[in-house]
């Protein structure tokens, strides 16, 4: 007698977290903003005892964001991005528009001072950068404004060494800017993207060559993923795989190379401040508004998009102490 086909087991429904994946990478959400997102996600799930945020609500959030500030002692900012993380889930993913959610009090970054290095302290910590590669690195943080991330992911094609500009795509909130090449960094960048080019060639003769294109750039222009002007111009010394598609390709050079770097100079130039690749940024800015540039240009360099945060710059013009004699000074 035959036997009854074996029903077919339904399909199980995606998990929260991989939901929460896919809608990130559709939004088109950076890798870093992801990894980021889930994890605040999955620690105010672990907070409540793994109860479906579909069950929770205005409480349930105020109460996780309350334990960062207070058991934690997270900064604001972290605060903020863990709140952020929340209103993702709950509009873009759950489809749920909760209007308690505006209400949450957020947590304001209280106004500092960013840390500047001055030009001899500048000098100094560059000439305890031995590695040519990770010198030029630091050289364009400083020279051109750059933030680290857009350093690391130049391509070939964003650099134009006669017209001395270096065009930074999908900078800090998804804008293109242009800034300055500094002409003594123009021999440097040309033998870099020499280096880059013959990287490229071995990767191509041995089956390779691909890099990760932005957006559905893959999609539409397939080729370009081997084309040497889509090629990060500081190339990573080894392949790697990419952690969404799966391909493996040669991605840029490592952060945390730089930042170790720029700790040591920093530590063996004798410079006590504390210092990171974006105190680079910040001397770039502070030395171009004592230099006398205009507060607008210096804006447009940065790639702020509002004049009130450079402004935080001008501290300098206003000289702080320098600009008063002390009584102590004074001839009776």
């Amino acid at each position: 007698m035959p036997q009854p086909p074996t029903p077919t087991p339904a399909p199980r429904p995606p998990r929260l977290l991989d939901v929460v994946r896919d809608r990130l990478r559709l939004k088109h959400y950076s890798l870093r903003t992801e990894w980021a997102y889930v994890s605040w996600i999955k620690r105010y799930i672990v907070f409540h005892g793994k109860r479906h945020p579909r069950e929770m609500g205005k409480g349930e959030v105020e109460a996780f964001l309350s334990s960062l500030a207070v058991s934690r002692n997270v900064s604001a900012s972290t605060q903020n991005q863990a709140m952020a993380a929340l209103l993702f889930l709950y509009r873009e993913v759950l489809g749920i528009e909760l209007p308690w959610l505006d209400e949450v009090v957020r947590a304001k970054r209280p106004p500092r001072l960013p840390v500047v290095l001055n030009r001899q302290e500048v000098v100094a910590m560059r000439a305890q950068v031995e590695d040519p590669t990770l010198a030029l690195v630091v050289d364009l943080l400083y020279g051109a404004g750059l933030r680290l991330t857009e350093a690391l992911r130049l391509r070939v094609k964003d650099v134009e060494l006669v017209r001395r500009e270096v065009l930074v795509r999908d900078g800090k909130g998804g804008k293109d800017r242009v800034t300055l090449l500094p002409d003594s960094l123009v021999e440097p960048m040309r033998h870099q993207i020499a280096q880059a080019r013959a990287i490229h060639e071995a990767d191509l003769a041995a089956g390779q060559g691909r890099v990760w294109l932005p957006d559905a750039l893959a999609a539409k222009m397939p080729s370009a993923a081997t084309a040497f002007g889509w090629q990060y111009v500081f190339a990573a010394a080894t392949l790697s795989v990419d952690p969404r598609s799966g391909r493996r390709g040669r991605h840029h050079l490592d952060e945390k190379r730089v930042q170790r770097t720029v700790k040591r100079a920093v530590q063996a130039a004798g410079i006590d401040k504390p210092a990171t690749p974006h105190t680079l940024r910040h001397a770039f800015a502070t030395h171009l508004l004592e230099a006398g540039y205009d507060i607008r240009t210096v804006q447009e360099l940065l790639g702020h998009a509002d004049v009130s945060t450079t402004m935080i710059y001008t501290h300098v013009l206003n000289r702080g102490g320098r600009g008063v004699v002390s009584p102590l000074d004074r001839a009776p």
